[in-house]
């Protein structure tokens, strides 16, 4: 009997639905825009989560660095006075890597010896835009770098300072094109390096290019490049993720024996976890979330004021058809139902209307930035209990008018 009823309501909200189709058109739309809105942007957002979090993770989640500055700002402003840590030099950076002896970890040293070399093959050379770093033989590993093709470097290649290099993945569609580069010669500053892998392509970072880079061992990186006051960097890797927050202490305690702090000194040094970045950079795209429940708040808003005036319009055209379902015995709730499951399809088809297009759009975006596209069930989820909460609340009020109308003043009703 309720089944019944039920399939009887369904087909009373069709036909009332075609009879005023122009006004439900509309209404749908309205809806639809701020579904739209809200599941469009909160998809571009979850491709960016996903696609930060996959590059990230390739970085090695379980990596800290030590630095000569934490990653923040340094206020220069107000009362605050700045602060000028050294850098952390060639001896300072060894002397930590020989007493850092905490289990499971890796630590690699290197620097950046010059973003701006040229690097010569046969009669061919680079653009000087060519980054050049010293590095050792954990660097790639602690970065979450891989090759594609030939080899890293081994403990061998960097203790005994052999000329050798793993080229970018740009040095392929370049300088070493229509070759296999492994054990090709290439020229930095006069001297010749052999080729023995390329790194797997890894994109910019800022604007910066990943691909444009040569690594060569620490050692011989020092004695090509003299510049003062070389600014190193220490890369830590621990294997296992749980012993990563006392592994970060022990190595603060070790950076500052390193530096003879005294315990009443604050640390001169910065310390830079993968994952604290990662949040970081995720914390921001809550801005985006937040953006996009804004503008579809405000549309949803005018949404439920239009969806709620063309039920009110409904029940007053439709106050005789009321009057007579009353007279033949239709019950309040009977008629209060009717109204509400009208209410509940046309939030329903705005939303599902809303929630294609919006995946639709956000999947457009993701695809042109390049971002890693998922299905945003999140977003899915949240623009149906939307859509149905635009739906009960545009629709209670004409329900429980249209059941309090006196049957016999509605069946009078011109």
């Amino acid at each position: 009997m309720m089944l019944k009823l039920f399939k009887e309501n369904i087909r009373i909200a069709f036909g009332s639905i075609k009879t005023q189709l122009l006004r439900t058109i509309l209404t749908v739309l309205i809806i639809a825009i701020g579904i739209t809105a809200l599941v469009g942007i909160l998809t571009v957002v979850t491709a960016l989560e996903n696609t930060v979090s996959t590059n990230f993770a390739s970085m090695g989640a379980n990596t800290f660095n030590i630095n000569q500055y934490e990653n923040t700002v340094r206020n220069r402003g107000g009362n605050e006075r700045e602060i000028i840590n050294p850098i952390i030099s060639y001896p300072e950076a060894v002397a930590f890597k020989n007493k850092y002896k905490y289990p499971f970890t890796e630590t690699s040293l290197s620097f950046t010896a010059t973003s701006k070399a040229e690097v010569k093959y046969l009669d061919t050379k680079t653009d000087p835009e060519i980054t050049v770093v010293g590095v050792d033989e954990h660097f790639i590993s602690n970065s979450g770098l891989e090759t594609t093709l030939g080899r890293s470097f081994n403990q061998f290649d960097v203790d005994n300072n052999t000329y050798s290099c793993v080229v970018g993945s740009d040095f392929e569609k370049g300088l070493l094109k229509d070759v296999n580069p492994i054990d090709k010669i290439i020229s930095i500053r006069g001297a010749r390096f052999k080729v023995i892998g390329v790194l797997k392509e890894k994109g910019s970072t800022f604007g910066n290019s990943q691909d444009l880079r040569v690594l060569i061992p620490i050692q011989v990186a020092r004695s090509l490049f003299t510049a003062p006051n070389i600014n190193y960097t220490v890369s830590v890797m621990v294997s296992k993720k749980e012993l990563l927050d006392e592994a970060v202490d022990n190595a603060t305690s070790t950076m500052r024996r390193v530096r003879k702090l005294s315990p009443v000194r604050d640390n001169n040094f910065g310390i830079g976890r993968s994952d604290d970045l990662i949040n970081r950079i995720l914390g921001i795209t809550q801005y985006l979330g937040w953006a996009a429940w804004i503008i579809s708040v405000i549309t949803i808003l005018g949404s439920s004021i239009a969806l709620m005036n063309i039920m009110i319009v409904s029940v007053t055209e439709r106050t005789r058809e009321i009057g007579v379902r009353k007279a033949l015995g239709a019950t309040k709730v009977t008629i209060s139902v009717q109204f509400f499951i009208e209410t509940l399809l046309i939030g329903q088809i705005g939303g599902l209307i809303g929630i294609i297009l919006g995946i639709v759009v956000g999947g457009a975006f993701a695809g042109i930035m390049d971002f890693a596209f998922v299905i945003p069930w999140k977003a899915i989820f949240a623009a149906f209990a939307t859509s149905f909460i635009v739906a009960i609340v545009s629709g209670l009020y004409p329900a429980i008018k249209a059941s309090k109308l006196d049957p016999i003043e509605a069946l009078r009703y011109e």
